[in-house]
């Protein structure tokens, strides 16, 4: 299946092993000495409507990927879902900390 990167960034991210969606892939990343596709790259979602930057964005290496299909990428990765709901979870403790006393 040949597809262009344009097509490859309108796709959301899902994790096979516990269902988690990481967002839409963003990015691609190309190795140039072996010409071939090193990683699809998440942005990191915002942080407070972006006031205080974005969380750290998610690299998933082309062989933890499993499938590309029309409108979803299924990838296989269980270290990717802790680092996902670190970021998730700056914005909970914030707005806990801000309008919780």
């Amino acid at each position: 299946m040949l597809t262009t990167v344009s097509e490859i960034c309108k796709k959301e991210v899902v994790n096979v092993l516990d269902g988690t969606c990481f967002g839409f892939a963003d990015d691609i990343l190309i190795d140039t000495e072996t010409r071939k596709t090193a990683a699809i790259i998440i942005r990191g979602k915002p942080k407070f409507f972006g006031f205080f930057g974005s969380g750290e964005d998610i690299s998933v290496g082309w062989d933890k990927i499993e499938k590309v299909g029309e409108d979803i990428i299924l990838v296989k990765t269980e270290n990717l879902g802790k680092i996902y709901n670190e970021n998730e979870s700056f914005l909970k403790k914030f707005l806990k900390n801000f309008f919780i006393k």
